[in-house]
């Protein structure tokens, strides 16, 4: 493909829009008993229920709804009290039924926004259009065997919502923000685990461009089942290159959907664009409508737990951290509850911030483990950052020491293995000044350094005095101490 020229690429604007298909944490599936667990040998988790056999009937999933309305309180939705399911009418190998049901003219949630932070440090609302509940079709897999695709219909029936934004999206960095938002959501409200690589998120593109100014929409496309956040932003940029080249050479953009080969970077045609016609939706006879009201809506409000954005704005508005630190803090949903226990039982935010970014991390980051798997309890950690504002440890024997002894005997506190491993600073004023004399003693030439002006051999006295305490002293204070001494000669 030629690459575009600065002066093509400035005339034209990126118009993208994205569909998020979330599966849903529930046991069971939308509309049977079948276990929705992922992980299942080949059909294990079916039945005639899912299969739609003739004379069987399915039943909703109460909490494929629920999740459903959570999600879309999140997203600041209106929520739909009056809904309806619909048969989408299509042949895939891996769709049992020949339809999939889902929701058409009543979403469950409609309207809505997702705030995103881009590199600029500016915010951009994406509007979102709406979101509905539907179930997954099976998995067809051709790789399998040399002849024939194999089809495992484990995943048909398992709960879905689709979140349907708004045209709003100008760059591939604002949908690569737009989709990380989405997961955060999803892991945070804990309705869904949020791995793209297992299909728990899969994201079709709608990419279309325009000459900057103009106000009518170009034809789309359609690029189908991207895995991941990367694969979306380099599909989005691989379209937008690609249409612009065709309408520069006086081309037409065909409404096509498209696939991404992750490979090679770009997009091919996989079937012309459906259009909603072409399915032909009829109201599923075999469900009846779905009434919801305002009492069961407020009750699931209740239950919010406080999201990513609201923790990042409170993280630097009220505790002081930068943007990047609550940026990192939040990204993860269970690195951002242990922070939240940690800061109930410490006033010193600052600290709490610079253990987890720095010791802790580092520990989870070097062992490949999730912070749910730290032995260290908030509490604990706390009562270490204690010792440390007490003066009754300092801060580099606190992290080489302590903090490994702790991770070790996670049973035990924090002050008893201090005095257990003898850590504690030593409040014998004489001990002190028996190291200071003893470093001073070692390095005389140093002593007139010092006093022709050279601060910096501080710092070689104050060495040979740490390891000779073996760090039970205060710096701070032994420094006061040093230099009166040094002073006095």
């Amino acid at each position: 493909m030629t690459i575009i020229q600065g002066s093509a690429g400035d005339k034209y604007e990126l118009v993208v829009g994205l569909e998020v298909h979330a599966q849903l944490s529930t046991l069971s599936k939308s509309f049977s008993s079948d276990s929705a667990a992922f992980g299942a040998g080949p059909n294990e988790n079916v039945s005639v229920v899912s299969l739609g056999h003739p004379g069987t009937l399915p039943r909703i999933n109460k909490l494929m709804v629920e999740y459903a309305v959570k999600m879309g309180l999140a997203c600041n939705c209106s929520i739909n009290l009056n809904n309806t399911f619909a048969r989408k009418n299509y042949f895939y190998a891996d769709l049992p039924k020949g339809y999939q049901v889902t929701q058409d003219l009543s979403p469950i949630c409609l309207g809505g926004r997702i705030t995103v932070r881009l590199s600029d440090d500016t915010k951009k609302d994406i509007a979102i259009h709406h979101i509905h509940m539907e179930e997954d079709a099976g998995k067809s897999m051709h790789d399998q065997h040399h002849e024939d695709s194999l089809i495992d219909l484990n995943r048909a029936g398992v709960p879905l919502i689709e979140i349907v934004s708004e045209p709003d999206m100008r760059s591939s960095e604002e949908a690569g923000q737009y989709l990380t938002e989405v997961r955060k959501m999803l892991r945070y409200l804990d309705i869904c685990d949020g791995n793209m690589e297992e299909g728990s998120v899969r994201c079709d593109a709608n990419i279309s461009v325009r000459i900057k100014g103009e106000t009518e929409f170009g034809n789309r496309c359609e690029v189908k089942n991207l895995n991941s956040i990367r694969n979306v932003q380099r599909a989005i940029e691989h379209e937008f290159e690609r249409q612009v080249n065709i309408l520069e050479n006086g081309g037409y953009i065909d409404q096509n959907t498209l696939n991404f080969n992750a490979e090679t970077g770009e997009t091919s045609v996989l079937r012309s664009k459906e259009m909603a016609n072409d399915y032909r939706y009829f109201p599923e006879p075999d469900l009846q409508p779905l009434f919801l009201t305002n009492d069961y809506v407020n009750k699931i409000r209740a239950t919010l737990p406080a999201l990513p954005n609201e923790l990042y704005d409170k993280y630097i508005s009220e505790l002081g951290l930068s943007p990047y630190d609550a940026a990192v803090i939040t990204a993860d949903r269970e690195f951002a509850l242990y922070f939240e226990e940690l800061i109930k039982c410490t006033g010193n935010y600052k600290a709490a911030t610079n253990w987890l970014m720095g010791s802790v991390k580092s520990y989870l980051n070097e062992n490949g483990i999730q912070i749910t798997e730290f032995s260290i309890k908030p509490a604990n950690l706390a009562g270490l950052i204690a010792l440390v504002d007490a003066g009754k440890i300092n801060n580099s024997i606190a992290a080489q020491k302590l903090f490994p002894a702790l991770i070790a005997y996670p049973a035990k506190s924090p002050d008893q293995l201090a005095k257990e491993l003898n850590l504690l600073i030593s409040s014998d004023t004489d001990d002190v000044h028996q190291f200071i004399n003893e470093a001073i003693a070692k390095f005389p030439d140093k002593v007139i350094e010092y006093q022709k002006g050279k601060k910096g051999v501080l710092g070689l006295f104050m060495g040979e005095i740490m390891k000779r305490s073996k760090g039970r002293i205060d710096p701070q204070k032994t420094n006061q101490l040093l230099i009166k001494e040094l002073e006095s000669k």
